[in-house]
């Protein structure tokens, strides 16, 4: 058996923690002194009215009633449910970590995703990964836990979006930016909203290397050798504050939002940014 898919089944024996954690954090997000709102059309929607000939009695809000002297009716209606497309980036750079009381970029932003997919379901949307089927209900989340655990391989097609869709892109977008400037022309093409969230380790953010270090990409395919890596910050920095600003630039003209998220910060902080974005 081949490292990689040794690697994929042991990563897929884990989607069970993975959907217990994203459950938790939901509910904490819920229930917390800042909760989230709801993300997505699915619940009721009312407005209140004045109550006409015909309404009963029962249907009259005798709360909102008592602050004047009319009678209000409260209306009910069930938006139609919408579809989000999810997609957390692979490979060995999502698996890297800058110390071991961190989580991995890909253990991050993978329980990001599923908690967004279990507010999003209790919103009443149809959700999935994308490039695979969107479907409502709770029974979904397994499918698409599974379907993050094992994410390797390509970019997804954004052949694959559907007028309609809103889309959460979650990657460290430290590589090259071709796929996201493509995929966000498609998508805008199509009218499809959504958000890019740049999951980075702190070392990654704040560059603290000193002295003599030996620099290896995770995938093995590069490696640097430097006797003064402070001399590096500056410029480096300089690099990712660009990036960052191209990905703004790009999301901002297909009608998206960009955030980034630092893995020694709660999640609770990406999921509250990313109740907006999405709802947006």
């Amino acid at each position: 058996m081949s490292d990689l898919r040794a690697r994929a089944e042991a990563e897929a024996e884990g989607w069970p923690a993975l959907v217990l954690a994203a459950e938790r954090l939901a509910a904490q997000a819920l229930s917390g002194a800042h909760g989230l709102r709801r993300v997505g059309p699915g619940e009721e929607f009312w407005q209140y009215r004045p109550a006409t000939q015909g309404d009963s009695a029962s249907a009259i809000d005798w709360r909102r009633s008592a602050r004047g002297d009319a009678d209000f009716v409260r209306d009910r209606e069930r938006l139609s449910p919408q579809a989000a497309a999810l997609w957390v980036a692979g490979g060995a750079d999502m698996d890297w970590r800058g110390g071991p009381d961190r989580p991995t970029k890909a253990d991050r932003a993978r329980l990001i995703a599923l908690t967004m997919a279990v507010l999003l379901l209790r919103g009443g949307e149809r959700v999935g990964v994308l490039g695979a089927s969107l479907r409502p209900g709770r029974t979904q989340l397994p499918h698409i836990a599974q379907a993050l655990m094992t994410t390797e391989g390509p970019d997804p097609d954004p052949a694959t979006l559907r007028p309609g869709f809103r889309a959460l892109l979650i990657g460290d977008w430290l590589g090259p930016l071709q796929f996201a400037t493509d995929f966000l022309g498609h998508a805008a093409a199509l009218g499809v909203k959504g958000a890019i969230l740049q999951v980075l380790d702190p070392a990654e953010e704040a560059f603290p290397f000193d002295g003599a270090v030996l620099f290896r990409d995770p995938s093995g395919s590069a490696a640097h050798d430097t006797r003064d890596a402070g001399g590096l910050r500056g410029a480096y920095l300089a690099r990712l504050a660009a990036r960052r600003a191209e990905l703004a630039r790009a999301a901002d003209a297909a009608g998206w939002r960009f955030g980034t998220h630092s893995t020694d910060v709660a999640p609770s902080e990406a999921l509250l940014w990313l109740s907006g974005a999405m709802a947006a």
